[in-house]
């Protein structure tokens, strides 16, 4: 069919989102995490639309928290991370907008339940009025980040556990991301967050294409840090490596992580999850001085947009960003 996933930091017709429902996840956070959600939704809003598919019963608090100018949908979901539960939207050789549903198992089994998770791309689909390619391999949203022009870069710490696609090799891999996403070359990187148990690696917390053959990197300055030589291997790949037109990366480095305490356990933010919307970029914040720093870098990553910066220490807690818990719609 010719399929290819367009790049984040192209035009969106709007971003699609999940209310938080999993209130074992949050535990004590659960009331903070719903005005996380929301304070960032409304952000996103000055770019973009903003669809929030909520849980049936929690439409009316979804909309009284988020406000007017956030469409609030009811579909049955098990948890709110709909860049990883929801469809990944691609172009077909017809110039048509396709949704690809890969299958959805709450990241190896670690919450459950998740049937309705793995349902919802079917339902939101049909609500978009989207025509739906389905696959059987699992994948979720976060694992992958593309530049629309046949790269996709991912990690072998997330796609090759085995707890996601066991009966699958990396050439198997790559052939179900060539023929669903356009992928004409995967870069592989080693390794996503040391710490990120809950993904096992999303290339979302440690890189981004910000635009072609252009991406931003994080490299913590601090050598305590347990990532401080795994991002560096990171970097020697993608310096030592071309995009599938055949460019070199030019890579921006974010030095900078952020950390708050949440219910009582420290909990590190991570400014590289950000979301690009049209004309800007929201980025979760952590209430700290370096928050000012990465909200520096990353507005020269991207000059032309808008970066706005959410506090969303719960939002970490859970295990992501601004980045996991949305999903981008592309224009027609």
């Amino acid at each position: 069919m010719g399929m290819r996933m367009p790049a984040e930091f192209g035009e969106h017709e709007a971003c699609l989102m999940a209310w938080p429902t999993r209130e074992s996840l949050w535990g004590e956070a659960f009331a903070q995490v719903k005005g996380e959600y929301a304070a960032v939704a409304r952000a996103i809003r000055e770019f973009e639309p903003v669809v929030m598919v909520a849980r049936p019963g929690t439409a009316d608090e979804a909309r009284e928290l988020c406000g007017p100018g956030v469409e609030v949908v009811e579909l049955p979901i098990d948890d709110s991370w709909l860049r990883d539960s929801g469809p990944i939207f691609a172009v077909d050789g017809a110039g048509g907008r396709v949704g690809l549903d890969f299958r959805f198992n709450a990241w190896g089994g670690k919450h459950y339940p998740w049937a309705d998770d793995d349902r919802v791309s079917r339902l939101l689909l049909d609500r978009l009025r989207v025509d739906r390619v389905p696959s059987s391999m699992v994948l979720e949203g976060g694992a992958i980040t593309v530049d629309g022009e046949g790269t996709v870069i991912t990690t072998e710490q997330c796609l090759l556990h085995p707890n996601r696609n066991p009966a699958m090799g990396r050439a198997e891999i790559e052939a179900e991301l060539r023929a669903r996403l356009g992928a004409e070359k995967v870069v592989w990187l080693p390794y996503g967050g040391f710490e990120d148990d809950e993904t096992d690696g999303h290339v979302d917390g440690v890189c981004a294409y910000v635009g072609p053959a252009r991406v931003v990197l994080f490299v913590p300055e601090d050598r305590n840090h347990p990532d401080h030589a795994r991002m560096r291997a990171n970097r020697a790949i993608l310096e030592h490596t071309t995009d599938a037109r055949g460019r070199g990366f030019e890579i921006v480095e974010l030095p900078q992580s952020g950390s708050a305490v949440v219910a009582g356990r420290p909990t590190e933010v991570s400014y590289l999850n950000f979301y690009i919307a049209n004309g800007g970029v929201v980025v979760p914040t952590a209430g700290v001085p370096q928050d000012a720093q990465a909200l520096a870098v990353i507005a020269r990553a991207l000059p032309d947009r808008k970066v706005v910066g959410v506090e969303t220490p719960a939002v970490a807690y859970g295990g992501g960003g601004v980045h996991c818990i949305t999903q981008q719609l592309p224009s027609r």
